[in-house]
């Protein structure tokens, strides 16, 4: 293998130059801010139990207090804690459902054999709860509120798989939000059914009109704003003057928002307005500029990235505040210990939710014979089964529908008494999975499933460049750019990646030309092509890399002349068809793989997310080893 001087070592943490913002890993970023928001929920839940028992009598009184707003004849008139449950939360909901239509569209999900083995598991780990409460219930007249035995609060099971770190894989995030979602889709479902009041049918027909309305707007290409919020205000409206709890509204609207990658002609065009805007900064040009901008990204990121803030660190914990307030007496709190509903709601989430999760997943793997089975291992789906004990946001917005007084403060009990419980719970597993010897941890951790590949054109030892011993178990492949600064300073951090994980990996370079913002990238990359014809690939990648101010024609044939090549055949390569087409054919793979710029990871198909440094990166790159070492078992 041809190696030259490795260039002067990085800093452990490298940038990225950036073709679209809408390459951003967007359930790396939900996961984070769902993370933060269960600390925003614990504050507002215990700020209300304070204030519940601080001054009870204001607590009550304030959520009680009736807002009317009104237009002409019409109008709604509702108490604030209604404002909250059945106003606020639909934004909540909004928020779950641009999650789901993005999972569906653009990421775990979008193969459709990934969405039936979390789908069934989250069906099943709503039903086992819900039987469990039922049995409790049973000497009581409580029954009819089952649906507050159903569905996880996102936002806390999140924070209980991120507190235990690296304890866990992160694959398990993906299947437990994925399960999550369910819950919430089919409690949402449960609530518009089964907890609305009688059905008013001509509002429902205007909310259903409304719907259309919105539709149309949307097949005409509508992307400003203010048309699309009036008319989800009449939806709201109309819902709730039927009968229908006006919170299916947000997730409605949510799954008609499609999520998509930008494409590289958008890409190119916008960098063309945006050129000609730097030359001429006129007022129109602004304008096409921005409406270029906006048809980039798609409207699914664009409104969670607004949405998403105000739901986690606003919405859901004013919800809290405005329902977790429990006026806790000794008496009362006996009393709760050994209530049906108490114990019902606690035993149906810590105990039945991990139970339906796991028996459900066990099943289907096997019926499928293996065909379906969890990207994560066995320990980790346990885990993660017990996370998903943690009831809040929908439970609470279900007992205050299903119960009255002295149920509803039993329910509320209940309900608070799942986040300890499942977070202890949890631990628990990690700590006795952390136990097991390596060969069982690991497989318990990552199991045997396979991962979703993203990389779409497979390494060809044939074709591809590889540095590395060529039937290593771990591929590392990067799209990269010779111009990139963020490229130079990768490489002495993958020398340091490989002395540190050892010789199982190797390393594949594809070319990413950055034409416009890197104007020498594109004949850059041809002369590492044109070298490679003479079996020079690598020398003149690292002398490319190292001399990233020298990289015009004249350069170029210096670094050929320097490297020992013949000149003559160097120049009619450069310039030849079947080096640029060599080129385009690695920009084409990255297009169709959704790289969003360089350089971008690859790690065995599966594209890399997150920070670019050398301590992220040796942990995918392990993670990678230990699932090859159990595929070779």
């Amino acid at each position: 293998m041809n190696t030259t001087t490795p260039p002067p070592a990085a800093p452990q943490g490298i940038g990225q130059t950036v073709r679209s913002e809408s390459q951003r890993s967007p359930l790396r970023d939900f996961l984070r801010t769902e993370t933060g928001s269960a600390v925003a929920l614990v504050v507002a839940s215990v700020a209300a139990l304070v204030w519940a028992n601080v001054a009870s009598g204001s607590y009550e009184h304030f959520w009680e207090t009736s807002l009317s707003v009104h237009l002409g004849s019409g109008g709604v008139d509702l108490e604030l804690r209604e404002w909250v449950n059945s106003g606020l939360m639909a934004a909540f909901f909004f928020v779950v459902g641009l999650e789901a239509r993005r999972e569906f569209d653009v990421g775990e999900l979008r193969q459709r054999s990934r969405v039936t083995l979390p789908l069934l598991a989250g069906l099943t780990g709503m039903g086992f709860p819900v039987l469990i409460f039922l049995a409790f219930a049973a000497t009581t007249d409580a029954g009819g509120g089952w649906g507050v035995a159903m569905s996880t609060d996102t936002a806390f099971a999140l924070g209980t798989l991120a507190l235990l770190g690296r304890r866990l894989p992160g694959a398990l995030r993906t299947f437990l939000l994925t399960v999550a979602i369910v819950d919430d889709v089919v409690a949402l479902a449960v609530i518009a059914f089964v907890y609305s009041g009688s059905l008013s049918w001509p509002a429902l027909l205007v909310a259903l009109a409304v719907f259309i309305a919105v539709l149309c707007i949307r097949r005409a290409g509508v992307r400003h704003s203010v048309p699309y919020v009036v008319l989800a205000v009449a939806m709201w409206v109309a819902l709730l003057k039927s009968g229908v709890d006006p919170v299916v509204t947000g997730l409605v609207l949510a799954m008609i928002t499609y999520a998509y990658p930008a494409s590289r002609t958008d890409l190119e065009r916008t960098s063309g307005q945006f050129r000609l805007f730097r030359e001429q900064p006129t007022p129109e040009l602004e304008r096409s500029l921005r409406q270029g901008l906006a048809t980039v990204i798609s409207p699914n990121e664009r409104l969670e990235q607004i949405f998403h803030p105000w739901s986690s660190y606003v919405i859901v914990p004013l919800f809290a505040l405005a329902n977790a307030g429990i006026h806790i007496t000794w008496a009362g709190f006996t009393d709760a210990l050994t209530a049906p509903i108490t114990l019902g709601i606690l035993i149906a989430f810590v105990l039945g939710k991990p139970l339906g999760i796991v028996l459900c997943a066990a099943l289907t793997t096997w019926l499928s014979r293996g065909r379906l089975r969890p990207q994560v291992g066995w320990g980790a789906v346990l885990a993660g089964g017990s996370a998903s004990g943690a009831a809040f946001t929908v439970s609470l917005l279900i007992a205050a529908l299903a119960f009255d007084e002295e149920q509803l403060t039993q329910a509320k009990y209940g309900i608070l008494a799942t986040i300890p419980f499942s977070f202890a719970l949890t631990w628990l597993i990690a700590v006795a999975i952390r136990a097991l010897p390596r060969t069982g941890r690991v497989r318990a951790l990552l199991g045997t499933g396979e991962s979703i590949i993203d990389l779409v054109a497979p390494v060809d030892e044939e074709r591809d460049h590889i540095r590395g011993p060529v039937n290593a178990p771990v591929t590392v492949v990067k799209y990269g750019d010779f111009e990139c600064p963020y490229c130079a300073q990768a490489e002495p951090m993958m020398r340091r990646l490989r002395d540190d994980v050892g010789g199982d990996i190797r390393f594949v370079w594809r070319h990413l030309p950055l034409d416009d913002v890197h104007p020498h990238a594109q004949l850059a990359a041809k002369a590492s092509e044109a070298a490679a014809r003479q079996g020079a690939f690598w020398p003149m990648h690292d002398a490319l890399l190292s001399h990233q101010d020298e990289l015009g024609p004249e350069d170029l044939m210096r670094h050929a002349e320097n490297l020992g090549l013949d000149l003559k055949r160097f120049r009619r390569d450069l310039t030849s068809h079947a080096v640029a087409s060599r080129v385009a054919e690695d920009v084409e793979s990255a297009d169709r793989s959704g790289v969003a710029g360089s350089p971008t990871f690859f790690v065995n198909g599966r594209l890399h997310r997150g920070a670019y440094d050398l301590a992220t990166l040796t942990e995918s790159v392990r993670a990678a080893q230990e699932r090859a070492s159990l595929a070779n078992r």
